[in-house]
């Protein structure tokens, strides 16, 4: 219990790095099948028309946003770059 090193981390830097790219991967791909699959349905949105297609990519837009975060903060916590 007295340990003070700190814990190594379960899952290198490296291995994150690729997790993360096939992540930001794999978004790109729904993203395409969101585009080609949602009607070209308008729908109102704060007193706007906006394509139906477009909501689904705002969401993975933010998933996106998120995971570039995580990641970025990783490495900020790593002492990465």
């Amino acid at each position: 219990m007295g340990d003070s090193s700190p814990e190594k981390p379960a899952v290198s830097l490296a291995g994150l790095d690729r997790k993360y790219r096939i992540a930001l991967a794999l978004y790109v791909v729904l993203a395409v099948l969101v585009w080609f699959t949602i009607g070209e349905g308008r729908v109102e949105v704060f007193g706007k028309l906006i394509e139906m297609r477009w909501i689904p990519i705002f969401v993975l837009a933010m998933l996106v946003f998120r995971t570039v975060v995580a990641m970025q903060a990783e490495r900020i916590r790593r002492g990465g770059k």
